[in-house]
C-alpha cells in the first residue's frame, strides 16, 4: 500500500511540477520568438541571387531538454498500447524551438538579418533503464547573412 501512495505522488509531482516547468519555458520561447521574428530563417541552400552579403558565417543553437517522470510514465504506457505520445511531442517541440531561438541570438550579435540553409539535428541522450529516453538535444544551424549595410 505505502509503494503505491510514493508511486502516485511521485507521478503527481512529476506532472505537477513539470507542468509548471513546460508552461514557464514556453513562455520564455514565445516572449523570444516575437523579440527574434525579423531575422528570417531560410531553408534554400544558397542566399537570394540579388543578395550580396557583406559576410556569412556559421551560426548554431543547441538546446537540451529532459522529459519529467510524468511524461516517462505515460509514454511507457503509450509504447504498450501504440499510439502518438504527446509527451515526447512537447519536449521536441521545445526544444527545437529553443535551439532556433540560441541560433537567431548568436545571427543577431554578428549583425545578421537572415539565416539560409538552415539544418535541425535531434539526438537522444542520457538514457535510462530499458533505453527509455531521459533527454534530448537538438542542434539548429545555418550560415547567417551579414548584408552590406550592417556592421559587426
Amino acid at each position: 500500500m505505502i509503494d503505491l501512495i510514493v508511486f502516485v505522488t511521485l507521478l503527481a509531482l512529476g506532472y505537477g511540477f513539470g507542468r509548471m516547468a513546460e508552461t514557464g519555458h514556453y513562455r520564455s520561447i514565445h516572449r523570444r520568438e516575437k523579440a527574434f521574428r525579423n531575422i528570417l530563417l531560410i531553408a534554400a541552400r544558397f542566399p537570394p541571387p540579388d543578395l550580396v552579403p557583406r559576410k556569412t558565417q556559421l551560426v548554431a543553437g543547441s538546446a537540451v531538454i529532459s522529459v519529467d517522470y510524468f511524461k516517462r510514465f505515460v509514454a511507457g504506457l503509450r509504447n504498450i498500447f501504440g499510439g502518438r505520445v504527446r509527451s515526447y511531442e512537447s519536449l521536441l517541440d521545445r526544444a527545437r524551438r529553443e535551439a532556433i531561438l540560441r541560433m537567431k541570438s548568436q545571427a543577431r550579435a554578428l549583425g545578421a538579418d537572415m539565416v539560409f540553409n538552415i539544418k535541425l539535428e535531434t539526438a537522444s541522450i542520457s538514457k535510462g533503464r530499458r533505453n527509455a529516453i531521459g533527454a534530448v538535444e537538438v542542434l539548429a544551424y545555418g550560415t547567417a547573412c551579414v548584408p552590406q549595410k550592417h556592421e559587426a
